[in-house]
């Protein structure tokens, strides 16, 4: 068994503030030394160099955040899955029982997502 000592903490709080002190020295010298003029065209929409036309909000149909939430849903759902795999033979008939459970509500999910139209 291993043993942490005091010294091994005290490397981990030096290292800690080490990290800490460079993220803030670089916040610092950003502040100190970048230009803080605001002009015309730095208070415009775009700074491409061409004058903004019409509005830059665009609205995307809701379907497409529905897609991309499921598109999570199942990568997560996949990580479950790869773990019940790898310890099958220790779970025993219940673990099997779970995992079918677990696949019904995915598949109730899909066929949901499916009848809205969410998958088109």
């Amino acid at each position: 068994m291993n043993t942490f000592s005091a010294q091994t903490y005290l490397y981990a709080a030096i290292l800690l503030a080490a990290g800490f002190a460079l993220a803030m020295a670089g916040i610092v010298l950003g502040r100190l030394i970048s230009p803080h003029r605001s002009t015309k065209e730095k208070l415009q929409t775009y700074e491409s160099g061409e004058v903004p036309i019409g509005s830059a909000r665009i609205q995307y149909p809701v379907s497409f955040y529905i897609f991309a939430l499921l598109f999570v849903v199942f990568d997560v759902d996949i990580v479950f899955i790869i773990s019940w795999a790898l310890i099958f033979k220790q779970l025993g008939l219940f673990g099997l029982i779970e995992i079918a459970f677990f696949i019904v509500i995915l598949a109730l999910g899909l066929v949901y997502a499916w009848k809205k139209g969410v998958m088109r």
